[in-house]
Formats: C-alpha cells, sequence, structure tokens
C-alpha cells in the first residue's frame, strides 16, 4: 500500500542506495519517493496464502516467487515498486546486480484496499506494463473473494478474466491453477467488512 505524499528527490541509483537503509519502505517513480503504509489482517493473510502456494507449486522450477519486502524495477518508466506477490523466471534476476531489485517478472498481484484499489487499477498498471516479460497482473480483494486477473494476448492487450468464489485462478504465464478458496484460507471476510464499516 502506498501514502501518496512524497518524501524526497532522487535519481534512480540515489534512491537505491538510500532505501536500503530505511526502516519503512518506500517507492520510486520518476525521481520522487512514496511511503508504504501497512496492511490489515486479510491482506497479509491473502498475500501469505497466495506465496505459500506459489513457492511450493513451483519448487525445483527456474521460476522464483517473492513478498512485498523485494522490489521491481521498471527502467522504462523510471520506477521501483513493490508488489504484494510477483514471480520471475529469468535468469537475469538471479544476478548479484539483481540483489536488491528484480526486472523481469511474469507474474504481479497486489492485494486491493479501499486507499490503493484506484492505484493498483490505474497508475501502477500503466507502470508494470512497461515490463516487456510480465504477462499477468492479478488484483485480488480483501472484502469478498474477488480476483480480476489481466493476462495480455498475442496482440499485447491485456484482456481482463473475472475470477469469483468457487473459480480457479489459471496462471497461463507459469502453467498453474490455484482454488480462490485457497487463497482466502483463514480470512474473516464478514469480520473484515464489519471492521472496515463506519
Amino acid at each position: 500500500m502506498v501514502i501518496p505524499q512524497t518524501k524526497n528527490t532522487f535519481d534512480m541509483d540515489a534512491y537505491m542506495a538510500w532505501e536500503e537503509k530505511q526502516v519503512e519502505r518506500h517507492e520510486y517513480w520518476s525521481g520522487e519517493v512514496f511511503a508504504m503504509s501497512g496492511g490489515t489482517d486479510a491482506h497479509y493473510t491473502i498475500l501469505g496464502n497466495l506465496f505459500v502456494t506459489l513457492k511450493s507449486s513451483l519448487s525445483g522450477s527456474p521460476c522464483r516467487p517473492f513478498v512485498s519486502g523485494m522490489k521491481v524495477q521498471i527502467k522504462a518508466a523510471d520506477a521501483a515498486l513493490y508488489p504484494d506477490v510477483f514471480v520471475t523466471c529469468d535468469h537475469r534476476d538471479k544476478t548479484p546486480e539483481a540483489n536488491l531489485a528484480k526486472a523481469h517478472p511474469i507474474l504481479i498481484a497486489e492485494v486491493l484496499s479501499d486507499s490503493t484499489a484506484a492505484y493498483d487499477r490505474s497508475r501502477k498498471f500503466e507502470l508494470y506494463q512497461k515490463i516487456p516479460e510480465l504477462q499477468e497482473y492479478l488484483l485480488i480483494e480483501q472484502d469478498r473473494q474477488h480476483a480480476d486477473l489481466f493476462r495480455k494476448n498475442a496482440e499485447g492487450l491485456w484482456v481482463l478474466h473475472p475470477i469469483r468464489p468457487g473459480d480457479t485462478i489459471q496462471l497461463h504465464s507459469l502453467n498453474q491453477n490455484i482454488s480462490l478458496a485457497s487463497v482466502y484460507e483463514d480470512v474473516d471476510i464478514n469480520t473484515e467488512i464489519r471492521q472496515g464499516s463506519p
């Protein structure tokens, strides 16, 4: 999650050096850095469920999942962002130069919240689309069992595939199928809705 408040002005190299020393995380875009906020119980439970499932299913493959503490650098957009979960299968992301940020994810997933949903669906997605290797973008809601999977087709267009209760998340980029229910394991949807009500 991002707090849209500019903290300082940097170039990418200065940001990378500065960010490594920070206690809190900050995203970078075009010379500006933005502090990131924390998440809810549901947010981190969903994030953890997805990461654990991907970690297990991709074991032994060249693909590696990463959780929200690892950055994705988007060179074409002069940006460095912290996705909730992403997967890279690219050998370039295994080099020492990629120790602090990966640049070639094939899948990115974000858990939506009221404060970040518009950003994740619009500007952040626009930035992610500048990653040539990216094939799928998964947006997971935390107050109901629903996800939107955007998949890049052969023409380079992003096509929406809604995922509803009882459905399976079909990740073509990884040749993996994940039940939506497993992503929401241990998430009390009704509790989250009550806590978020006025």
